[in-house]
């Protein structure tokens, strides 16, 4: 393929400025005859009930329409888009085809023939990736001929960024997900991530930066309108331009430094070639990590309003996705219970790997997999434990009432009516346009 292109388009009007990423890539230039195109957006999280912030955290439809246009205009028949948002609720159903409709793919269906597909509910096949990892990966995507790639612009609080190598975590079985989560250092996530390259189709890489999120990937970040397109027919080199863009260098994250280093490739941009925006004119500085105290046992927000006797370790690499949810949500409520009275010496345990400090006189083990890690650890004085996958909100707000932290059950039980909370910093302003996440119908 010689050089790899990337291209840095400024978002300003629909169709015309994803063409132009497009082309000054030459993304599509390698684009198969009669290809069967799989689709791959990044809807992260959803809530079917309750409205939340979509901007920065799922692609826009807006993005996903103008490719399938482009797609269908260079006579591709055979365009499927793929996903496999996560049910937080174990009796949840069917929340990726409500997402899907939600966000307008109903109507690429009807007009174009797409078909839509819900990964959690089709087969998978187990890839060896090189290196010791073995994943189980949907077969529709292993199967398709192109891949067209469409993450959004975001940093993410365990894997400094979340775009294209990132975004493919989605297409792996509930298991492989949470077995990226290792607790092993020498395959931790950063090390699981950068293999999914190995899993890719030829694929063209279109970076959804209409809105970026600072603080991801969920939508308790800092979202802003940034209007950028970083795209190429080269993953990795479209990934070191979007870290750039965020404001961390490649060689600061490290499943791009590992990614990088599977397949000799330089860290910096000596390897590749941009077109369009320079990158010095669209650069942003987005923190990725939320603070937490200097020895890492609350966060900082929470140790401004004066909280005492308790712990809260902040999370590592080892947390997945459904304890990590949980644990925004738990956060918020038990700083809304802090009356201003210290509680009676509490730690909560997250992850695979924490171990609990000696001597505490309450030690919370949240969720299965830390439970499993320490339930016979001779170090525990009074272990209460969640054992469930994911964490039952019901018996967190047991336990957390047991030691004495009275957290609202609301908060919680209903975390989907309460992430209507985070819309709340958005509205009335006209940037943040619910339109980007719908498909005209004429």
């Amino acid at each position: 393929m010689g050089i790899p292109r990337v291209s840095i388009v400024r978002y300003d009007r629909p169709l015309d400025s994803v063409k132009k990423a497009v082309d000054l890539s030459a993304g599509l230039d390698h684009l198969p005859g009669g290809a069967r195109v799989f689709v791959k957006p990044n809807i992260v999280i959803w809530n079917r009930l309750f409205p939340f912030p979509k901007w920065g955290v799922v692609s826009t439809s807006r993005v996903i329409g103008d490719m399938v246009y482009l797609l269908k205009e260079r006579g591709i028949d055979h365009i499927s888009i793929g996903e496999g948002t996560v049910a937080f609720d174990p009796k949840e159903r069917k929340l990726t085809a409500h997402a899907f409709q939600a966000l307008g793919y109903g109507v690429l269906e009807k007009r174009y023939g797409v078909k839509c597909i819900d990964i959690l509910e089709r087969p998978f096949q187990k890839v060896d990736l090189g290196g010791g990892v073995r994943l189980s990966i949907n077969t529709d995507i292993l199967n398709s001929d192109f891949v067209v790639n469409v993450p959004v612009l975001k940093t993410h609080s365990q894997t400094v960024v979340s775009l294209g190598i990132k975004n493919l975590k989605g297409m792996l079985d509930i298991r492989s997900r949470k077995k990226c989560h290792s607790a092993d250092p020498e395959t931790d996530l950063h090390y699981m991530v950068s293999r999914l390259v190995r899993m890719m189709p030829p694929s063209f890489t279109i970076i959804d930066g209409i809105f970026a999120n600072e603080q991801g990937p969920f939508y308790d970040g800092r979202i802003r309108r940034s209007n950028i397109l970083v795209s190429s027919a080269d993953v990795l080199s479209a990934d070191k331009v979007g870290a750039t863009i965020l404001g961390h260098q490649p060689s600061q994250v490290p499943h791009l430094v590992h990614a990088a280093t599977d397949m000799k490739r330089t860290l910096d941009l000596t390897d590749l070639e941009i077109f369009g925006e320079k990158i010095e004119n669209v650069a942003l500085s987005l923190r990725f990590d939320f603070p937490y105290t200097e020895d890492g046992g609350l966060p900082t927000a929470m140790a401004k309003l004066g909280i005492k006797g308790l712990t809260y370790r902040k999370y590592d690499l080892s947390l997945c996705t459904y304890c990590s949810w949980m644990t925004g949500s738990l956060l918020k409520a038990i700083a809304y219970a802090w009356a201003g009275e210290p509680w009676d010496d509490v730690e909560i345990l997250t992850g695979k790997i924490m171990k609990p400090t000696p001597g505490r006189k309450h030690t919370i083990l949240l969720g299965k997999c830390m439970y499993e890690a320490n339930k016979n650890n001779p170090d525990l004085k009074n272990m209460i434990a969640v054992k469930t996958c994911p964490p039952d909100p019901e018996a967190l707000v047991k336990t957390l009432h047991r030691v004495g932290i009275q957290v609202n059950p609301e908060i919680l039980e209903f975390r989907g009516r309460t992430a209507g909370s985070n819309v709340k910093p958005y509205e009335n302003k006209p940037e943040f346009d619910e339109s980007f996440f719908r498909i005209e119908t004429n």
